[in-house]
């Protein structure tokens, strides 16, 4: 009896008894905002509180606990443990600003002197803000961004990724769902008709539909008047609009529709790889970004074997965590072969009461994995450097202008004989151009055929699809 009596209490020991975190790398939805299209959009009121929230329980777990990061500062931020980022974006700027306020909130101060500072010349600044912490956001590159934009997938520039999406529209998966729901939408119509003309009143426009309705449900006291919309109703609108984005963002057999997700994952890795290769100076990723980028990196990572919920959208101020940590002591720092990744996922604001949960990764059963486990299954789809990405995307122009398309290799021109295999700059040169106006073509055409539509919607996940993975499953009930 004893023998259990100590097997149960050694479960209920902390964690820093039984392990180090070495550092972690988040990524985090904005918080909530005004609706895409009735732009500018901007982070509400609401939407601030929710990802303060958030900061300031991880600064609980992370920063600021018996099993914090180890030799993190608890107080006073040092800029070279932490790295903030996010795309150029009102909104998701904004979140990550409220957020890093919430993790290193300002300086207490212990005495009359503590907020000032004597110049040279013998003038006293008061310091700003009651000592508020400043920490550099840093600016993302090849991500899915602006929250302004109704399609996030324009926002990544990659062709063929635009082409993958846009062919969800040509699918018999799709003209079924448009033609069964399409009724299902004219009792929507009065909801949304001042800022849809009818002709987009359908599941095409699934998403930014459902996020007219959630916004005016979170903030428009006279939405509704005539109390058209029952909650069977709300409900069934946001599993088309998990449906409609899912099948946008990711599809298992043209993976390149995930591209967000595969850039995601590179950072990820070079993130928490500079914490090991620094030996432990650099502690604290946290990366801002769209829903498209969760759902892209879900399907890639084979999220939904672990749970049907990974289908739906995220909610506002939803969060993965990668955490790095060894079993005992992290001094010295560890060897790679004995550093452990672990997966955390939540679905809205993060607090005390509702914390992350542990899911298994690529479609394993462990919850945790070996560094070099965990490196190996990101590389099967991780897409890292420019190079890379332009090949993958088909891109040609511009930044692109000196890679080769994709599905091709760089070969060496050659002065000899004709049997070398080379091609020349001349004949390189043209078919990088046949590439780039095919790609503009079929974009073209695809379009036309769509009739007339704009590029997507927002927002994704759910399921089935083209994917043939299964019902739809919306993240959460929830409407924030």
């Amino acid at each position: 009896m004893l023998a259990l009596h100590t097997i149960l209490l050694s479960f209920l020991l902390p964690l820093s008894q039984a392990e180090s975190l070495l550092g972690v790398y988040i990524f985090s939805r904005h918080g909530d905002r005004t609706a895409k299209l009735t732009p500018p959009t901007n982070l509400t009121g609401l939407g601030y509180q929710e990802i303060f929230t958030s900061g300031t329980y991880f600064r609980d777990r992370y920063v600021n606990a018996t099993n914090k990061i180890a030799g993190i500062n608890t107080d006073v931020v040092k800029q070279s443990q932490i790295s903030a980022s996010a795309p150029q974006d009102t909104v998701l700027q904004n979140s990550a600003q409220g957020f890093l306020q919430g993790l290193y909130p300002p300086v207490a101060i212990t005495d009359a002197n503590a907020d000032t500072e004597k110049l040279r010349n013998g003038t006293i600044v008061k310091i700003p803000m009651n000592n508020y912490q400043l920490i550099p956001l840093q600016s993302v590159a090849n991500s899915v961004g602006a929250e302004d934009a109704s399609w996030l997938q324009g926002t990544t520039g990659c062709a063929l990724a635009t082409i993958s999406s846009n062919n969800y529209y040509l699918s018999s998966e799709y003209k079924s769902t448009l033609a069964a729901t399409a009724d299902f939408y004219k009792t929507l119509a009065p909801l949304v008709n001042n800022t849809l003309p009818a002709d987009q009143i359908s599941y095409k426009n699934a998403y930014t539909i459902w996020d007219l309705i959630n916004v005016a449900q979170i903030h428009n006291s006279t939405f509704d008047p005539n109390k058209i919309l029952t909650d069977e109703m709300f409900f069934q609108a946001r599993q088309l609009a998990d449906l409609h984005e899912w099948n946008l963002a990711y599809n298992a057999t043209d993976t390149i529709r995930a591209i967000s997700g595969a850039t995601l994952a590179a950072e990820i890795l070079a993130g928490l790889n500079k914490t090991i290769t620094g030996a432990g100076k650099s502690k604290f990723n946290i990366q801002f970004g769209a829903y498209a980028n969760f759902q892209s990196f879900f399907g890639l990572a084979q999220l939904p074997a672990a749970s049907a919920d990974f289908y739906g959208v995220p909610d506002y101020a939803s969060s993965m965590t990668f955490e790095l940590f060894i079993d005992g002591d992290a001094t010295p720092f560890p060897a790679n072969d004995a550093i452990k990744v672990r997966f955390l996922f939540h679905n809205g604001t993060t607090s005390d009461s509702s914390e992350p949960t542990p899911f298994a990764l690529f479609g394993q059963k462990q919850m945790t994995l070996s560094w070099q486990a965990f490196v190996d299954g990101m590389n099967k789809f991780a897409i890292n450097g420019q190079d890379a990405w332009c090949r993958a995307c088909g891109n040609t122009t511009g930044v692109c202008s000196g890679s080769a398309p994709a599905g091709t290799t760089a070969t060496p021109s050659s002065s000899s004989s004709s049997g070398s295999g080379g091609v020349s700059k001349a004949v390189a040169g043209v078919i990088g151009a046949i590439v780039t106006l095919a790609v503009v073509l079929g974009l073209a055409v695809l379009v036309m055929l769509v009739g007339g539509m704009r590029l997507v919607s927002k927002k994704r996940m759910s399921a089935s699809s083209s994917t043939g993975s299964g019902s739809p499953t919306p993240m959460s009930k929830s409407r924030v």
